[in-house]
């Protein structure tokens, strides 16, 4: 069976975003192995808003990395650009349904409050972070409104000259 893996950028003290939105405080300087974490998916599941902010950015996901689905959740949106794929019915019913099919990992892209229910309802088997060495003090929480306490497990850490320390958990269920 696919896995979900939350892969996501975050401040040492846990932010995805600043105070006023930004994420211009994450390192682009180098591949911290992204290239290999591509080749392990085929999906990406991403919120509106980090679909709107996606098309900011010139519209690409991943630019420069091998094409995968796109879905999005939403319960606004009615149209999407590029032949990504809307989703806006039972998302318990769409991720178990997804997880099934033949394909590679799923990729749980963001936001914050589409991680928050994929956390509740453990649809999240992998977590991996990009922990940046940065403190912002305040901005928003990668983990809001976690139900219960969730157990992981390490399967890797990878520290980068950087300073960014890449860690890799499962999520025991």
């Amino acid at each position: 069976m696919r896995k979900v893996i939350l892969q996501v950028a975050v401040s040492l003290d846990g932010f995805i975003e600043d105070a006023e939105g930004k994420f211009d405080w994450c390192f682009m300087d180098d591949d911290y192995g992204m290239t290999e974490y591509m080749k392990r998916i085929d999906s990406i599941v991403m919120g509106r808003k980090t679909y709107e902010l996606v098309l900011t950015l010139g519209g690409e996901t991943m630019p420069g990395f091998p094409k995968v689905n796109e879905y999005i959740v939403s319960t606004t949106l009615s149209k999407l650009e590029g032949d990504r794929i809307l989703v806006n019915g039972n998302l318990d019913d769409f991720i178990t349904d997804l997880k099934q099919q033949p394909g590679k990992d799923i990729w749980l892209f963001g936001g914050a409050s589409l991680t928050t229910y994929f956390m509740n309802n453990g649809h999240v088997d992998e977590i991996e972070l990009a922990v940046h060495p940065i403190l912002l003090g305040s901005g928003k929480p990668l983990f809001q409104n976690i139900d219960k306490r969730i157990k992981l497990t390490l399967l890797k850490s990878k520290p980068y000259p950087s300073g960014l320390i890449m860690l890799s958990y499962a999520v025991n269920s």
